[in-house]
């Protein structure tokens, strides 16, 4: 097929911001070529995105892919409106075969084509930010702003990181060489050699709810900047971000030069499941996964012919031992359990706080003290609902409604949720965050803490020394992992104890937060998010390891 675009082309457009992207996973400095502001996009592009969301609602988005044997979309917005997009569903029988018949010209292209074509892709989902936003609000329930930031600026970077490593990765190893071992009297042996990274196969991408872009970009963009074909399977609840990127993603390629089924979409019919058929496929070689633990765990064990990388559920825990900074310490946590409802895999959820208090520049807070000023922080954080509709966003689904409602039963409620209702769409439930005050000294092998409860609910859990908060932190990350750990002390030899915790548990650790960085953010080309060494996670967002498995080198040797 004829190209319109042409590698001398995107490499004048798109090298520079490779290169300052392999800069800064080297040099972890903030860098981001995605603007997070809104008014960066264009005195239009607010008004442009929202009509052009509004544009796609109520039709069917037809992609061209072949296997299209009917279609289905039952989309609910969390904040009320039916999106009443039909997507096409497809027989893998047919799709799956014409995926795999583009991958040698991609493969042979190499990865710096690879690499420009997927940070074209990147630039023109970046340019449709505003429809983007939309989407993303109407599908995950997070308010507009943050449903902008983390499903525009912050997953293009995540994608865009991930093209960095594939990249790093894939040039390791020079593409030629020429070999000469020396024999003494008689002539050397001589050999010429290649090098070429090859794709495993078909990699799935298996989408999730809450974060459908942010969580779903570096295992595309990895998996099709190392060579492979991607099949995304979005979440039913969230398919319009990634079926518009899917989109894109075959739109690009077509102008490349290249087989447009090298991306595609797989959307499943009301029940059917289809993950599970596809992820045991013998064409699937690589799966991505964000999601509950049940399901990450079926794949790490039945999709045994597939590299799998899953994302699943953690217990976040903040030590609190002690603080500088009392006031700081609250609204930052305060704002760290209200944002997106507390909807994230690294909101915080166990508050580990001596029972016999902790010492703050405020003098010292016994545990009640603390958790009610804690409780108080959130109160007048979430006090005005405009603020508390900006902040929360709606609950995604039912489930997340009935954990909330439930952990009021848990014991001594310190903070209770309440309604809030949003003027704009009345539909939407929106609740704050609830507070419960939980005991470790009650031995209790079912105790809440002990495992994930996922929705705006935190246990401030007492216990007898920080050395015990140490010990349950160890625990809870050995046996169910976590994506976050924060902790707040003035002592070296506590910031120390800690610290070893998590880096012999593998858990990323912050420390002190009290301005306007929060545990559960995390900044591509920086940050790490997850670790891929406790059971939260089997990887981490982004590293080589994320990346350098997706292909596998092929040697050919020639005699010269």
């Amino acid at each position: 097929m004829a190209a319109e675009l042409t590698v001398p082309q995107l490499s004048a457009k798109h090298r520079p911001t490779l290169d300052q992207a392999l800069s800064a996973i080297r040099s972890r400095a903030y860098w981001s070529p995605h603007p997070e502001h809104p008014k960066a996009y264009g005195e239009t592009a607010p008004a442009d995105g929202l009509a052009a969301f509004e544009a796609v609602r109520g039709t069917r988005l037809d992609l061209g892919q072949p296997g299209t044997d009917g279609w289905t979309g039952a989309e609910v917005s969390p904040f009320g409106p039916e999106l009443g997009v039909e997507y096409p569903h497809v027989d893998p029988d047919v799709l799956l075969p014409a995926m795999k018949a583009g991958m040698g010209a991609w493969r042979d292209a190499g990865p710096e084509a690879r690499a420009l074509v997927c940070i074209e892709i990147l630039a023109r989902i970046s340019a449709r930010t505003h429809e983007f936003a939309h989407a993303v609000m109407h599908t995950s329930g997070q308010a507009f702003m943050m449903a902008f930031q983390a499903g525009g600026p912050h997953a293009q970077d995540r994608g865009l990181e991930a093209v960095a490593y594939a990249y790093e990765e894939q040039t390791r190893v020079p593409g030629q060489a020429d070999w000469s071992k020396p024999q003494g009297k008689k002539d050397p042996l001589e050999l010429g050699k290649t090098f070429t990274a090859v794709p495993r196969g078909v990699a799935l991408m298996i989408g999730c709810n809450t974060f459908p872009t942010w969580n779903g970009y570096p295992g595309l963009f990895a998996s099709l900047a190392t060579g492979n074909a991607v099949l995304v399977k979005p979440h039913p609840r969230a398919v319009l971000p990634l079926a518009l990127t899917v989109q894109v993603a075959r739109e690009v390629l077509t102008e490349a030069g290249f087989d447009p089924n090298l991306v595609a979409l797989a959307v499943e019919r009301p029940g059917e499941g289809i993950a599970k058929t596809l992820a045991v496929r013998p064409e699937i070689k690589l799966i991505d996964y964000t999601g509950s633990t049940e399901f990450g765990d079926w794949l790490e064990t039945h999709a045994r012919q597939a590299q799998v990388y899953t994302e699943k559920a953690g217990v976040n825990t903040v030590v609190l031992d002690s603080t500088d900074n009392y006031k700081g310490m609250l609204s930052n946590l305060a704002f760290s359990l209200s944002l997106y409802s507390g909807q994230m895999c690294t909101t915080p959820q166990n508050l580990l706080i001596p029972r016999d208090g902790i010492a703050t520049d405020a003098g010292h807070k016994t545990y009640d003290e603390v958790v009610a000023d804690l409780a108080a922080s959130v109160g007048g954080l979430l006090g005005d609902d405009a603020r508390a509709n900006a902040l929360l966003g709606a609950l995604v689904n039912p489930d997340v409604k009935s954990r909330l409602e439930a952990a009021a039963a848990l014991g001594e409620v310190a903070l209770a949720s309440r309604e809030v209702v949003n003027p704009e769409f009345p539909d939407a439930v929106v609740r704050t965050p609830v507070m419960v005050k939980l005991d470790a000294a009650k031995a209790d092998p079912e105790a809440p803490y002990l495992s994930e409860c996922f929705g705006p609910v935190s246990f401030a859990v007492a216990v007898d020394t920080t050395a015990d908060a140490l010990d349950l932190l160890r625990r809870t990350v050995r046996e169910k992992g976590a994506m976050t750990v924060g902790a707040y002390t003035t002592s070296a030899d506590t910031e120390r104890a800690v610290e070893e915790v998590c880096l012999e548990e593998s858990a990323q650790l912050s420390l002190n937060l009290t301005g306007g960085v929060f545990v559960n953010q995390t900044a591509a080309f920086s940050d790490f998010h997850g670790s891929g060494g406790n059971p939260a996670a089997n990887a981490a967002l982004c590293d080589g390891a994320f990346v350098a498995n997706r292909f596998r080198v092929v040697e050919v040797r020639r005699q010269a």
